[in-house]
């Protein structure tokens, strides 16, 4: 019986660990980081510090493609009411701080081409 019980304790571990590899990041998480932003896409003109800084933050805490598909999921629902400036403002931010994201910012991205490289 003792056997059986480690082996469900392994196999619990194991579970865990793959479900914790491949959290993804809430839609909460990037707008929080990106609210700073949203007057620059909503207006264009000079893009404020605290953008670029929570762009990179978001970019930091992105390790795994499902967390970056998450991010291009959220990006994509914040932006699925923007006019094509406002896209084109967003599609800005990456360079403008200095990121790579991983994806391009257009209308109806497919998130699911998002990967690691």
């Amino acid at each position: 019986m003792a056997k059986y019980s480690l082996v469900n304790a392994v196999v619990f571990i194991i579970i865990m660990i793959m479900n914790f590899s491949q959290a993804q990041i809430p839609c909460t998480t990037v707008n929080n980081n990106l609210l700073p932003c949203a007057s620059y896409v909503m207006n264009g003109g000079t893009l404020p510090p605290a953008c670029c800084d929570g762009f990179k933050d978001l970019v930091n805490m992105a390790k795994t493609q499902a967390d970056r598909q998450s991010v291009c999921n959220c990006v994509n629902t914040f932006l699925a009411n923007a006019d094509d400036g406002q896209i084109n403002n967003a599609a800005s931010i990456p360079s403008l701080c200095g990121v790579n994201i991983h994806f391009n910012i257009t209308r109806n991205m497919d998130c699911s081409k998002v990967n690691l490289a």
